[in-house]
């Protein structure tokens, strides 16, 4: 099934008027937050072009959530720090970052499609979760386009503020670049130190991991 308003027109012709997509990134980011977003359109007014961020350049991806910014009925972006996904685990943060942003909707929405297998605990209206949400319904697609473009951008002040990472480029994913950096220079005040990839570069914590203290990357 192609991206497109298909779910949504569906929902709407069993008498819900205010409906929210959710989805998150840098879940499998070694460093940084990870970033959700919600986002509700009205029936009309939906930008051209939304599909799954991961389908889009990044020039398409900005211009993108420009309009949905200003077409959207309500859109709201929540993070959790690094330090909390270490506290909680990646999965867990992952669903406090997408309840956080569609709490913070404003209007509140009347049923919630989520991109993935899990729903909300939290969130009390209806809900649906959407496997290849992103890739389906117009809604979670843009709001993963507004989670991308806000998580990149920081990302990229964090590239100035920890230079040699290169996570103006990355973004804080494991790729070579990454690896070598942390390799060189250890990792930094924003990794996440309980993922692999930065555990073992700590023997302490490592350590630590292995006996269960830490969660690894879920």
């Amino acid at each position: 099934m192609a991206c497109g308003s298909r779910l949504e027109r569906k929902i709407r012709l069993a008498g819900f008027r205010l409906i929210a997509g959710t989805d998150e990134v840098g879940r499998g980011s070694l460093a940084g937050p990870v970033v959700a977003a919600a986002v509700i359109f009205g029936p009309k007014g939906v930008p051209r072009g939304i599909d799954d961020s991961k389908k889009l350049t990044r020039a398409s991806r900005e211009a993108l959530a420009d309009q949905i910014r200003r077409r959207a009925l309500a859109f709201a972006i929540a993070r959790v720090e690094h330090y909390a996904i270490d506290s909680l685990n990646i999965h867990r943060a992952s669903l406090f970052a997408m309840e956080s942003a569609v709490k913070a909707l404003q209007p509140q929405p009347d049923y919630v499609l989520i991109d993935g297998r899990y729903q909300l605990p939290e969130v009390d209206c209806p809900q649906e979760a959407v496997i290849k949400g992103d890739s389906i319904s117009i809604s979670i697609a843009a709001a993963s386009i507004v989670a991308k473009v806000s998580r990149d951008l920081w990302m990229r002040e964090y590239d100035r503020e920890y230079p040699g990472y290169g996570f103006g480029s990355h973004c804080g994913y494991n790729t070579r670049e990454h690896q070598q950096a942390i390799t060189r220079m250890g990792p930094c005040a924003i990794h996440r130190v309980t993922f692999q990839g930065v555990l073992s570069f700590q023997p302490s914590l490592f350590q630590q991991g292995m006996d269960g203290a830490l969660f690894p990357e879920d």
